[in-house]
């Protein structure tokens, strides 16, 4: 016997007694030997798992150019004794990989969450006898029963008389449970919900539909914008710094200072121009939104996904349970010998039976009006339905009168009764055209007493999954923001289309199964599947790899893609797309594949999870271009001034004191007030480093300005000029960001929060007292102090003006090129 050759196609189409042959055993099952030997060849009927070792996970934080860039500054100030510099940068390195490392800690393994779902334990022959054998021991040929309640262990092949109606809801997203009968198969993790048969176990662990689905999710994930944009960042940064230090260290040893002075000089201003505090600065800001979140019910499991939310542009929801109510409701009956709807109702609810916990039998009873009115009856006998006679049937007694009631397939129940050609065809075509809508049906009969050999039609009865209450609005508002949402399910084209319609969507669904039949590799299709792909509005009869094809195809599209999803058939593309976000109620394998955890029911949710992202992502992007604003206009400067002048405009300490005041109290940033973007926010590096670069050079030049008009107008010694300088940096600095915060006039709403001008005000006060009084460095007058600050004011005016006319410039560039303001291609031009 050889697994290799029993391939899903093979289990499908080989008969039970075939595979029986097959797989060499019977219906006495196999031996205890056997099983034990299988079980050798085979392995458990578990799901592999890669087990992460933590201590390199965590070592991995202290690699990257920014690290890297950390631990040189650290070492070398340990080698030259600056041991303060040393344990300040190396607190800071390790405060950073905590952060990382806590984050991705916390997230919860997908994997781990889908062997959650697997039975424990299964009723198995070995020996000839029934035995209660570990779902994990099981093995290709065992023989097992399955009853309602169980949740199959493994792939099977059912045989033996009888019928299962199963729950594959969680694999494949179907909304209504599937009748199996034998010969057919049936998938490990999903459940019965009625019947019992026999089954023939044909593949176990690893090879499993289920398998394959947890599979998906090991190799699924997309690569976080957030973690591209610091590394372009930082790499732009150590560029500039390490340019220009090496260009200051070259002409100064010309100029015949010693290589130590040159050297420890060149270490610190480095130090203070490479963002240090960048990732903290992020992460905090990340954090306290992740928090703002958590309270509009939104939970996050990565920081980094802040960025991704609030750059999406398609939104792939799932339906059932996620745009649905994901429970069986009717619709309005076609009333044929009823008199109404409710009397229609009552005698299917009478052929039903509420303890069972059947699905259609649970709608039924709770559609009725008044369900005391069941106590007026007595059911004397029931027969449940079964795959043969498609039906169930209920005897019951009335004051004396009795009466039997059935309800099952319409087709079933129009043969039990006497109708003539044009009733048969009036029903045919009110069934048909509920089908057409997506709706099921049942048709309901009676049977009196006293007219025993007929059974009447009373009328049919649609049933369907209703939208839930909220969205239709929330696709409307997803529309408003930007946001494309295209639906995707398990269930037949009918029933999504109706269910499209009703929301609000468009009508273009696609069925997957057949768009996706010839495609050879899922991980990237035919650039025309893409294309039609993008331009669809939904997708019905999707499986698990299909759902995954959909996101990685409108990813290589250049869409940033979210995925709603409740089940484990979601994992894989909950864990592919840039936002995976389980909803209200998912099951434990969604949530840990998805990077936001909805609690609260709804999509609505989403809506505000987003408009808080683009916030989150404001706050950033100013931070951003705030820093490289300051590093350009402190590097370039100081090394301008040393080469021009041969002599240094600040001292060391001043350095570490503009490190401090410009990167401390900017933590509180991450409590800005921040404008809310109508449409998807990306990380436009082009845009970021032509504004970030010009106010940079604007900076350099008023500097330098400052340095040359005192040095001829006013007569200090060169401390003074070196506190002059520094003073004229620290207020520059924080002003520059109230220009950045902003792409409208710094004077335009939303203005600056409370905290974040408080903490600006404080540092300029202290800034000054610094200057003013010569504390660390030469005092300066206090009316030099005050000259200095109009400098710096009407430079922070030509600042603003400077920043209205590039934004303007590269809004008009960005029309010309892509013709469409906001176009997914142009957020990756950069």
């Amino acid at each position: 016997m050889s697994v290799t050759n029993l391939t899903e196609e093979v289990v499908r189409d080989t008969t039970a007694t075939e595979l029986l042959n097959q797989l060499e055993t019977g219906s006495q099952g196999l031996s205890a030997e056997e099983a034990t030997r299988r079980l050798e060849q085979f392995g458990p009927n578990t799901l592999e798992e890669k087990k992460e070792n933590l201590l390199l996970k965590f070592l991995s934080y202290f690699w990257g150019p920014i690290p890297w860039m950390i631990e040189v500054a650290a070492i070398l100030s340990g080698i030259l004794g600056e041991w303060q510099d040393f344990v300040i940068i190396l607190v800071m390195l390790i405060f950073n990989a905590g952060v990382g490392f806590w984050q991705e800690f916390q997230a919860a393994n997908a994997v781990e969450a889908l062997k959650d779902q697997l039975a424990l334990s299964s009723r198995c022959m070995r020996n000839g006898a029934w035995q209660t054998v570990p779902a994990a021991e099981l093995v290709p040929g065992d023989v097992i029963r399955l009853r309602g309640g169980d949740i199959i262990p493994a792939d099977v092949k059912l045989f033996q008389s009888g019928y299962l109606s199963i729950d594959q809801s969680a694999l494949t997203g179907e909304s209504l449970p599937v009748d199996k009968t034998e010969n057919d198969v049936a998938y490990s993790g999903t459940i019965v919900k009625q019947g019992e048969m026999l089954a023939l176990v044909a593949a176990t662990g690893n090879r499993t539909k289920f398998a394959k689905t947890a599979q998906l999710v090991e190799k699924a994930g997309a690569v976080s914008h957030f973690q591209k944009a610091i590394m372009q960042i930082s790499d732009y940064l150590i560029f500039i710094s390490l340019g220009l230090a090496a260009v200051l260290v070259v002409a100064q040893l010309i100029r015949g200072d010693s290589f130590l002075t040159v050297f420890q000089f060149v270490l610190i201003l480095v130090v203070a121009a490479i963002p240090v505090a960048m990732p903290a600065v992020l992460s905090v800001t990340m954090a306290l939104g992740a928090k703002a979140l958590s309270d509009k019910k939104a939970i996050l499991t990565k920081l980094q996904s802040i960025e991704e939310v609030a750059g999406i542009d398609i939104l792939c929801s799932d339906k059932t349970g996620t745009l649905t109510q994901n429970k069986l409701t009717l619709g309005e009956p076609y009333l044929v010998a009823a008199q109404t709807a409710q009397e229609l109702i009552l005698e299917a609810a009478l052929a039903s039976k509420e303890e069972n916990q059947d699905a259609i039998d649970l709608a039924v009873i709770n559609a009725l009006e008044d369900k005391g009115t069941l106590t007026a009856y007595r059911q004397l006998d029931f027969q449940p339905f079964d795959a043969v006679s498609k039906r169930t049937e209920a005897s019951i007694q009335q004051d004396g009168k009795a009466f039997k009631v059935t309800k099952g397939a319409p087709q079933v129940i129009m043969a039990l009764c006497q109708l003539d050609e044009a009733q048969k065809q009036q029903l045919d075509q009110a069934v048909n055209d509920y089908a057409r809508k997506g709706f099921r049906t049942l048709g309901v009969a009676r049977q009196d007493q006293q007219n025993a050999q007929n059974w009447v039609f009373r009328g049919v009865l649609p049933l369907f999954d209703p939208p839930r209450e909220d969205s239709a609005e929330t696709i409307r508002q997803a529309g408003e923001h930007g946001i494309n949402v295209k639906m995707v399910t398990g269930d037949n084209l009918a029933i999504a289309r109706e269910i499209s319609e009703q929301l609000g969507l468009k009508n273009n669904i696609q069925p997957a199964e057949e768009m996706l039949a010839k495609q050879a590799n899922l991980d990237r299709l035919d650039p025309e599947i893409e294309r039609k792909i993008e331009a669809s509005d939904g997708f019905a009869q999707v499986f698990p790899e299909h759902k995954y094809a959909i996101v990685k195809a409108l990813q290589h599209r250049g869409h940033l893609v979210a995925m709603t999803g409740d089940g484990v058939n979601d994992a894989p593309a909950l864990r592919q797309a840039e936002v995976g976000i389980a909803v209200s109620g998912a099951t434990s394998a969604a949530q840990a594949a998805a990077s936001l955890v909805l609690t609260a029911p709804g999509l609505s949710v989403i809506i505000n999870a987003v408009e808080e992202a683009r916030k989150i992502f404001e706050r950033m992007n100013n931070y951003a271009v705030y820093r490289i604003t300051e590093t350009i206009r402190i590097m370039i400067f100081v090394v301008l001034a040393m080469v021009v002048y041969n002599f240094y405009p600040i001292s060391t300490i001043m350095i570490i004191l503009l490190a401090l005041l410009n990167d401390l109290p900017i933590l509180t940033i991450a409590y800005d007030n921040a404008p809310l973007a109508q449409n998807p926010v990306r990380w436009k590096m082009h845009r970021v480093l032509t504004v970030a670069t010009v106010l940079g050079v604007i900076g350099v030049f008023e500097t330098f300005l400052l340095l040359i008009l005192a040095e001829n107008f006013v007569h200090l010694s060169p401390a003074q000029l070196q506190s002059l300088v520094y003073l004229k940096l620290a207020v520059s600095g924080h002003l520059t960001l109230f220009v950045v915060r902003s792409r409208k006039a710094f004077w335009a709403p939303p203005y600056p929060a409370k905290v974040l001008f408080g903490a600006i005000l404080g540092t300029q006060i202290l800034a000054a007292a610094i200057v003013g009084f010569g504390f660390l460095v030469a005092p300066v007058s206090w009316t030099l102090i005050g000259y200095v600050w109009i400098y710096c004011l009407f430079w922070f005016l030509v600042e603003d003006r400077a920043k209205l006319f590039l934004y303007n410039r590269l809004d008009a560039g960005q029309q010309r090129s892509t013709g469409v303001v906001g176009s997914p291609r142009e957020h990756f031009s950069s």
